[in-house]
């Protein structure tokens, strides 16, 4: 497998892994619009300085993404700012084999190379098997959001 920063001749195999994150999401949260919708400005996560997206690679196909994206942290926080992580997807037939880690990994080296320290991501609640992946690397559950749909 080879781990490389994403490059905008990826753009057109990112927006199609980008809509099998939606897809995949999408048991989790009736709110998700139906047919092709979109979650992120790849190409900005691209050409960003305060981002890096990251692509795991295997014989020319993209087999995992993933980005880091130094935000602003609320005033009420030790930290001045934070690494966000997101567009964390691993195919199907890759799972199990540790890459979103080692994706992680390198999304925390960057970041600290950036001088953050501390990282947030997003995952569903009804997402048991993310939430048990992202355990596993040393993430722990923070905040939860509630919904209500009236």
């Amino acid at each position: 497998m080879k781990y490389r920063e994403a490059v905008v001749e990826d753009l057109d195999d990112l927006y199609i892994i980008e809509q099998k994150v939606i897809e995949a999401e999408r048991p989790f949260n009736s709110s998700i619009k139906a047919g092709k919708t979109t979650y992120y400005d790849i190409e900005k996560l691209i050409l960003d300085s305060h981002s890096c997206l990251i692509v795991a690679e295997d014989d020319g196909e993209i087999a995992g993404t993933g980005y880091a994206q130094i935000r602003a942290s609320k005033e009420s926080l030790q930290h001045d700012s934070h690494s966000y992580l997101g567009f964390m997807y691993v195919s199907p037939q890759h799972r199990g084999k540790g890459i979103n880690g080692e994706i992680v990994d390198i999304l925390i080296a960057w970041s600290h190379a950036q001088g953050v320290k501390d990282y947030y991501l997003e995952v569903y609640a009804g997402n048991a098997s993310a939430i048990r992946a992202y355990e596993k690397i040393g993430f722990q559950p923070c905040l939860v959001e509630m919904k209500l749909s009236t």
